[in-house]
């Protein structure tokens, strides 16, 4: 499954990834390709379909001054990671990250910033995808007016150079999203495609934060199914977050009109 702009050529020296490995021995040392040049960033941004609200967000603006001093100290060291994976990204291309914890505390930010800075730095194709509108629109693909196909929705996202999947699990975990969920990781998976993961829901409901009732919090076992989970803990860091949902909080939140 491929989406190539017409616009884009592929590259002879690099065949596309944007980095050359090095013959020095066998120590395989990575460089920047020539092919990535700097005019191509802002349209590799649009690219990307970053959300709107989440357009503008990157490390800078990151927020690790709200809350308690253990809240400030576990937002700060959040954001070291993610900077951290950024910087060591040509080094282990492959990697994945999955950033566990409750609504609020800025996983969504944190993986835009990674994202957009992999794009500026190093030319990366990526795309930014909610997992819910990605069932929605595939499931529209049904209508026989629909003007995509299911392979059109799905091709862009399997094959992304790096994929932020947001909101994993949040889809009630029907037997086809779950077919869909394991058809897209399972082939970035074993591609090695790098892929950035939001979740509510506990990879290790011991351990993590994320989504809670009665019984204590939701396993993401639960929603996207065991063998997935197992592929997350090889081919990613897990990087979970724990603080208080700070936009109930921010200055920026919606306010009642005045008189």
């Amino acid at each position: 499954m491929s989406e190539v702009a017409s616009d884009v050529q592929i590259c002879p020296e690099c065949s596309g990834r944007g980095w050359v490995v090095a013959d020095d021995g066998g120590a395989g040392t990575a460089r920047l390709c020539t092919c990535r040049e700097s005019s191509r960033v802002p349209r590799l941004l649009a690219r990307a379909v970053l959300p709107e609200r989440y357009g503008r967000k990157h490390f800078g603006n990151f927020n690790t001054d709200h809350g308690e001093p253990a809240e400030r100290e576990q937002r700060f060291e959040a954001k070291r990671v993610c900077e951290n994976y950024v910087d060591g990204f040509l080094g282990d291309p492959g990697r994945s990250l999955v950033l566990v914890g409750e609504a609020g505390v800025g996983k969504t930010h944190l993986a835009v910033a990674v994202l957009g800075e992999l794009i500026r730095r190093y030319r990366v194709n990526g795309r930014f995808v909610d997992f819910t509108e990605l069932i929605y629109r595939i499931q529209s693909t049904f209508d026989p007016s629909s003007r995509e196909s299911k392979h059109q929705v799905l091709g862009p996202v399997a094959d992304a150079e790096v994929l932020v999947l947001d909101e994993l699990g949040a889809q009630k975990p029907t037997e086809w999203v779950r077919e869909i969920l394991y058809l897209v990781i399972n082939t970035r998976y074993t591609r090695r495609l790098p892929t950035i993961f939001t979740t509510n829901f506990a990879l290790d409901p011991r351990q993590d934060g994320g989504s809670v009732t009665d019984r204590g919090p939701i396993a993401l076992e639960e929603r996207i199914g065991a063998p997935l989970v197992s592929r997350l803990h090889e081919m990613a860091f897990i990087l979970r977050l724990r603080a208080h949902d700070f936009r109930r909080d921010s200055p920026g939140r919606a306010r009642a009109p005045s008189c």
